[in-house]
Order: C-alpha cells, then structure tokens, then sequence
C-alpha cells in the first residue's frame, strides 16, 4: 500500500492558537492561557490534532473546490455525521463511527426531525478508520508564553481587565494519507473496517462502484478518488482557522512544506526538521539525505518541497545549495516551489497513468 507521507510548519509570529480555558490561581478571574506540553528543557506550545482537523474541515467547506461535507445529526449526548462514504467526502477520508440508538425514544426523536429527511437509513452500527492522519502541531523549540494584559474600559465604571497568554513559534505537523484506502470501502465485520451496511452495499451496487470480492470492499472510480485526494491537499495549501485571530490573525497555511508517497505508513521525514540553538527552524540536509538514501526502495515518488519566499531565505539558500545538478539528494528528484505549488504537483503525479499502482 502506499501512503501520502508530509510535514509541515506553520510559522506563528505572535500567535494563540488553541487555548485551554481560564488559568485558576491567576492575577484576574478571566485569564485565558494557552495549550503547552511542559518538560524539562520548557515549555511547548501546541494545537491539538483535533484543533488541525477542524481547521482543515471547514477551509475545505468554505473553498470553492467541490467538497461534499457530510450533514451532522445530534442524538442528545451524541452527533454524528450520516456516515456514507459514497456520497460525502469528509466521510471517506476522515472517518466516521456511527452506533445508532435502538431505544424507542431515540427512534422517535429521529423520525420527527425534518431535517434527516434525506439521510441515509442506518440499522446497525459503521465504522471507518480515518485514511488521513495527523499529529499533534507542537513547536519547534521551548518558549516562555507573553502574559498579556488588557482592560474593557468603554463604559462607565472601573475598567474590567482581562489577560491572556500568547507565543512566538514555529509549530511542526505532521500528516499521512493512505492511498488505497481513500475511496475503498469495505465491509468486513470489523471494528473500523465495516464502512458499509447492508443499505449502502446496495447503493454502492446501484451507483456501479467496483467490487473486491477478495478484499470484501467497493472501490470509486480512479478519477473519482484523485478528484478528492486533490481538493484535501488544495485545502491543506489554503488552511484557515486557530483562536484569537481578531487579536493575532495568524496565516496558518504551511509557509514549508515536504511530502512523498511511501510504501509505508511511517513517517520517514519525521527528523528532517529541527531548531537550531537560538530555537529557528532549520532543515538538517543530512537527514534528508539520509531518509532517501536508506530509503530508495519505499519512496515512490519524486520528493515535494513546498517554500514560501521570504520565510527562511538563508535555510532555503543553504538547501538549494545541496541539491546537485540534477535535482536531487541520494537517487531521488527533489522538487522546490511554493507550498501550493507542491501540493499541487502530488496531485497532477497521481492522475499519470504510469503511477496508477500508488492507489492500489
């Protein structure tokens, strides 16, 4: 199988990202802190991979790029979305758990609400393993969070203050895409492998989705799987989102970027990016050329780097400088552009015909 394998760092300047809520014990009652994971050597702020995948959610909703977002129920104490990877595709490539209830009240409550008039009928419970994972966006190197102090004082009265936390970072994410299984719905009995009941079986049957009778799935068509590859890495290029942006605005689209299909699913770049002592971001060349060299045979393609001008000039310098004349380091092509640019090309690599076997 093969596999989307990234990283990515998203360059906050001055930035609160993802907040934990109220800090008890602090100088104000309303004193907002920050998400950090604390350690010896200090504290690193981080967005949690929930926090990224929502953002990731919505820039793909709000982006003229065709995304099909799945509609969500509230079941009391429960959402869900409708859970039907054919149809949706934030279904197909994120995953979904769906156990309805077989209370008679829920079931009721389910056929009185107008708005589910057009969901899909689900009697036993679906599950999908998400194709697209993340890590957790934490920063490069320690930092000491900026206590800010700030008071509401357009009103008559004492000023109200407030306060909150806020950081200067480089932020590393990681992410993995399993190709084959974009687009590849199976029904296995299966706790994360049951994508399709009885009634979306039928509609995969209905709809001519191909069957692998072996593998117990159903299979979109090529172009239909590229068509949703592409618009998440196009929402990935454009992504949107984080707290405190009236106070901040943050830019949280990868100002760099790597990316490669692999054989496998882990992560072969994962060391490639790391902080210089002054705690800067740096591209450690040997470990690039390290991962490709020992790694030929699992990289499948060329080898993606997207850098966006002006953010890091010298490093940048510094690794084109590395590359030879051919474009490379160790047997692998090594192509440099802007972030989007090298989300792009994945993309337009993928509808070739010759690399067809990356989705099987």
């Amino acid at each position: 199988m093969s596999f989307v394998t990234g990283l990515m760092l998203i360059d906050a300047p001055a930035s609160a990202l993802n907040n934990l809520g109220n800090i008890l014990g602090a100088r104000t009652d309303n004193t907002v802190g920050v998400k950090m994971i604390r350690t010896k050597d200090g504290s690193y702020p981080y967005v949690s991979a929930q926090a990224f995948r929502y953002w990731l959610r919505t820039t793909l909703e709000k982006a003229d790029m065709g995304w099909r977002s799945a509609p969500i129920y509230r079941e009391e104490k429960v959402a869900y979305t409708d859970a039907n990877p054919l149809e949706w595709w934030d279904d197909d490539l994120f995953g979904y758990m769906r156990a309805p209830s077989k209370k008679a009240s829920a079931r009721e409550r389910r056929e009185a609400d107008a708005t589910r008039a057009n969901e899909t009928p689900t009697k036993e419970t679906v599950t999908r393993v998400s194709p697209f994972r993340v890590s957790t966006l934490i920063s490069i190197a320690p930092v000491t969070p900026t206590e800010d102090f700030g008071t509401m004082s357009r009103h008559d009265g004492d000023p109200v203050p407030h306060e909150h936390q806020f950081y200067r970072a480089t932020l590393k994410g990681l992410f993995s895409l399993d190709l084959h299984a974009c687009g590849t719905f199976s029904y296995r009995q299966k706790t994360g492998y049951r994508n399709l009941d009885d009634t979306r079986i039928a509609l995969a049957q209905e709809r001519g989705l191909e069957h692998l009778e072996d593998g117990k799935s159903y299979r979109l068509s090529p172009e239909e799987r590229i068509q949703r590859i592409s618009a998440l890495f196009e929402g990935l290029s454009q992504l949107e989102g984080g707290a405190k942006q009236a106070l901040h605005y943050t830019d949280v689209a990868p100002a760099l970027t790597l990316l490669a299909v692999t054989k496998g699913g882990n992560h072969i770049f994962g060391h490639v990016i790391g902080a210089t002592g002054r705690g800067l971001p740096e591209l450690k060349i040997e470990a690039l050329h390290e991962a490709l060299t020992i790694f030929p045979n699992e990289i499948l393609s060329d080898v993606y780097v997207g850098w966006t001008r002006g953010y890091l000039d010298e490093e940048r310098a510094k690794f084109e400088a590395a590359l030879n004349e051919t474009g490379s380091l160790g047997d692998k092509k090594v192509r440099v552009s802007h972030p989007r640019q090298a989300f792009q090309a994945l993309a337009e690599d993928l509808r070739r015909r010759e690399n067809g076997p990356w989705l099987l």
